[in-house]
């Protein structure tokens, strides 16, 4: 059983997005509904442009999710995909989202769509921003779902409280697709989509499990800076309106 709830604005009445709440018993009921949400998406960007777009969030969560949607009759020769964040490691690593994405999505049919990679051979993220940039500008858009996550520390992305590039990453204006981020306190250095490349989308889906992170939630939705907790800069934009999908 889903049940749904709407808030617009918070209790000391900053400016929100649009939100809906998916509330479900247990993860495999949200994976397979939002299995065919996605799919959703992905038919009508189809039907619509031609082609569909999607970015997809890393980390574990999303893993049974797309499992489900990689068994879903879709033409995946039409789709594109790429990932909201990557840390600055080869495949072959185990803390690579693409090789999960790989591993749990693009597989059997799925294996057809077209997989823009967040990682450059450069040495840095700072030296890939243009290649990863001149890629992603391949992508039809807006695109049609943009998948998030969110961390304890109420980062979305890698848009991570204290990093040095953070103001800039978050900056509605920019014209930047993607930037060099380093988490303070990560192993590893990153590549994040921009807040205003992820905010050019149809539809945004904020994907959470757990009562931490239901309560990180509701402490984002609160008044405070949006530095310190980026997730905010989705809560607050009214671009665009905002799924969030949750189980224990």
């Amino acid at each position: 059983m889903t049940m749904l709830s709407e808030a617009a604005t918070s209790e000391v009445g900053a400016v929100m997005a649009e939100i809906q709440k998916h509330i479900f018993e247990n993860g495999a009921q949200l994976a397979d509904t939002l299995a065919n949400y996605v799919s959703d998406a992905i038919n009508s960007g189809i039907a619509e442009r031609g082609r569909a777009s999607l970015v997809l969030s890393g980390g574990g969560t999303p893993a049974r999710l797309f499992q489900q949607l990689a068994s879903r009759p879709i033409p995946w020769t039409d789709v594109s995909v790429t990932l909201s964040d990557e840390r600055w490691v080869d495949e072959t690593s185990d803390d690579s989202n693409a090789a999960m994405l790989r591993r749990e999505l693009l597989t059997g049919d799925a294996a057809a769509a077209e997989f823009i990679s967040l990682k450059t051979p450069d040495e840095t993220p700072e030296d890939g921003e243009v290649e990863c940039a001149r890629r992603l500008a391949g992508m039809t858009v807006p695109y049609d779902l943009v998948l998030l996550g969110m961390g304890a520390d109420g980062h979305t992305a890698s848009l991570f409280p204290g990093d040095a590039n953070l103001e800039r990453a978050l900056d509605p204006d920019s014209q930047r697709a993607c930037i060099a981020a380093h988490p303070p306190g990560a192993a590893q250095a990153r590549m994040s989509l921009t807040l205003a490349n992820l905010l050019n989308c149809r539809q945004l889906v904020l994907l959470i499990s757990g009562e931490t992170k239901r309560d990180v939630l509701e402490t984002a939705l609160e008044e405070g800076p949006v530095e310190a907790m980026p997730v905010r800069a989705l809560l607050r934009q009214t671009s665009v309106p905002v799924d969030v999908f949750w189980a224990p």
